[in-house]
């Protein structure tokens, strides 16, 4: 049976445990908000620290470099605003009706994370780690686009006009300019990215 002194030593090692996941909890918040502000390449362990409430000591404590913050924030913003799930439209017979359901999945994920791919995105050539995870996205497109091709009919030159609208269809640029520049709703620019796919056949 355990003494008090045991005791005591257990819950203060199960305190400590908890105090330092809230620390880096709140690390990783604060870089996650100057990523989404900023951007990635503006935000220095410093501004960090100061955001988290922390020293900067402490940031290199929890985080030993810029990857490994990157990285926290990536797999904690991931969690919060997870992407669409593939295989579930991979389950939908109907070519038109999946590209449909796609789409609007896509561009309500766009409008719900718009700021972050912005912010991101401007650094994609002066972050490593920004490169890294732009790569993972555009393998997932590259994967929506070969499910939503699965059970077309068309071949040849028609597949690859229809692949390639497909891709652009997908494209966060696309719908950036077509919904906040051009002034559509989301609906309205998947039915004309529908179209789109569907005159390249």
């Amino acid at each position: 049976m355990a003494t008090e002194t045991q005791k005591r030593r257990k819950y203060r090692k199960r305190r400590r445990a908890e105090q330092e996941a809230e620390t880096r909890r709140r690390i990783t918040e604060a870089a996650v908000k100057l990523h989404g502000s900023v951007g990635p390449a503006k935000t220095t362990v410093s501004a960090i620290a100061r955001e988290a409430g922390v020293q900067r000591a402490t940031v290199y404590r929890h985080f030993p470099d810029e990857d490994a913050i990157f990285t926290a924030c990536t797999s904690h913003w991931n969690a919060l605003h997870p992407p669409p799930d593939i295989r579930r439209w991979a389950e939908i017979e109907d070519p038109a009706e999946r590209l449909r359901t796609a789409l609007a999945e896509v561009y309500a994920f766009y409008a719900e994370t718009q700021q972050m791919i912005e912010s991101t995105t401007r650094d994609v050539e002066r972050v490593p780690a920004v490169q890294r995870a732009a790569a993972g996205i555009a393998a997932y497109l590259e994967a929506a686009r070969g499910v939503l091709l699965g059970g077309r009919r068309e071949r040849g030159r028609a597949r690859e006009r229809v692949a390639a609208a497909i891709g652009h269809a997908l494209g966060f640029t696309t719908w950036r300019s077509l919904v906040r520049e051009q002034g559509l709703d989301d609906d309205e620019a998947v039915g004309l990215m529908a179209s789109l796919v569907e005159s390249g056949a």
